[in-house]
Order: C-alpha cells, then structure tokens, then sequence
C-alpha cells in the first residue's frame, strides 16, 4: 500500500515556502537520539579492562582506526576518527529503524528508516564531500588545493567538477536505494502475511529470512558509506594525491 509523507509547509514570503517532512524530522531525531545514547551508556563508566557496551564500542573504534588506516596516514586521518565512528553508527542505527515495523496514520507514513529517502540520503553525501573540499583547503590552503584540480593536465578541470558531482549522487543514492528496495520488499511480504492462513504461513519464513538479510546488507551499507568517506577525505588531505 502507497503512504504519503506529512508534509509542513512554512511560508516565509508570498512567493516562498519552505516544506519540512514531518517523518524525516521524526526519525532522524530517533535515530540521533539512539546513537547518543549508546555513546553515552557505553562511556559512563570507563574502566581499564573494557565489559559490556564499553567492549562494544571501543570495537567500533578499532574498527573505524582500521579504515582509516587502509585509507590514508593515521596522521592525516586521525583526526577523522570521530567522524567515522558518528557516520557509522548513525547509518546503521537509521538503516535499522524501518526493518522490525513501519507506522502510518491517515494514510501517512510515519516511522521508517530516514535513509530510505533520498533526500537524508543526498544530504549526507552532500555534506560529506563538502566536509572534504573544507578540510582540502584547511590542510593545503586555497591556491595548493584549488591547483589539485588541473593536475596533471589544466582539461581535467571539467572532469573533476563531473567527479565531484557524481561521488554526491552515486554515495547518496546507493545508500538510498538498497535501504528502500529492502522496506519495499519487506511491505509486500507483511501484505502477504495478512492474506489468510495459507498466505501467512507462505510468507513467514521468507519474511524473516529478508529480515535477517537487511541487517547484513544495512550494516554492510553503513561500512561502504564510512569507507567511501575516508577515501574522498583521503583524497583531498594526503600529499601523495
């Protein structure tokens, strides 16, 4: 069944309107919240010999040192390493919210994974690449790293602006696009759930078996995402790009 999104719309002059999308607002707030929460229960009571949610998460901490490291010098990229551990866990935890259920009221609806729309998707890919071109200039200064785009010959200029537009796209919308394939599917198979004893029985076992798979493939996106932002920082950072 298709939902419509809430929509709100603020009007700041007769001829401009700014349009907020209730759900996303919601769920990234949900999602934000949750991610600050595991940080905060994980390091309320740090000790030497790391139990429990403090074990966990200096995992995820290993974990993102590891990526940088295959990406770039530990002296470029350490100071990314809170960045990392953030981009991770905020995009799996996202990627999570939508698989267990999904609300809707009025035809509208409400609890999902915020990375299932493009517009969170594209505005953290945007955000990202930016993020890169500020440190770029930070660590090379202006002239240096606005030289960085006609290397090695001045025609790759063109090609570089094409690139840098189509890393937005392509980081935003494959992460879009695996989350929203998957809650599709996951609808289809809770419709099917409902049609009768033999629909449910039909449908319980490939249910749950997509269940389990969306987890791999979310936790595998929200590996690729951290993974290709150290490389596009790596890339403007390191002296040997």
């Amino acid at each position: 069944m298709e939902h419509g999104a809430p929509l709100y719309h603020l009007k700041i002059m007769d001829n401009f309107t700014l349009t907020f999308n209730l759900a996303n607002v919601l769920m990234i707030t949900v999602a934000s919240a949750i991610v600050f929460f595991i940080a905060v229960l994980s390091t309320r009571k740090l000790a030497m010999k790391p139990t429990g949610m403090q074990n966990f998460f200096e995992w995820i901490m290993d974990f993102v040192k590891n990526i940088i490291n295959s990406t770039m010098d530990w002296k470029d990229g350490g100071k990314f390493h809170v960045l990392g551990i953030t981009i991770i866990m905020y995009i799996f935890v996202s990627n999570m919210l939508g698989l267990p259920f999904s609300v809707s009221y009025n035809g509208e609806l409400w609890w999902k994974s915020p990375t299932a729309d493009p517009v969170v998707t594209l505005t953290l890919a945007t955000m990202i690449v930016a993020l890169s071109h500020y440190y770029g200039v930070k660590t090379k200064g202006v002239g240096a790293y606005g030289k960085e785009f006609f290397k090695p010959f001045w025609f790759m200029f063109p090609i570089k602006i094409i690139e840098e537009f189509a890393n937005t796209l392509t980081l935003g919308l494959r992460l879009y696009g695996n989350i929203y394939a998957g809650e599709i599917l996951l609808g289809l198979l809770a419709g099917s759930l409902a049609t009768g004893v033999g629909g449910t029985i039909a449908a319980i076992i490939p249910t749950l078996a997509w269940q389990g798979f969306s987890v791999f493939v979310g936790a595998i996106q929200s590996f690729i995402f951290c993974m290709l932002t150290m490389v596009y920082l790596s890339h403007k950072v390191s002296s040997d790009h």
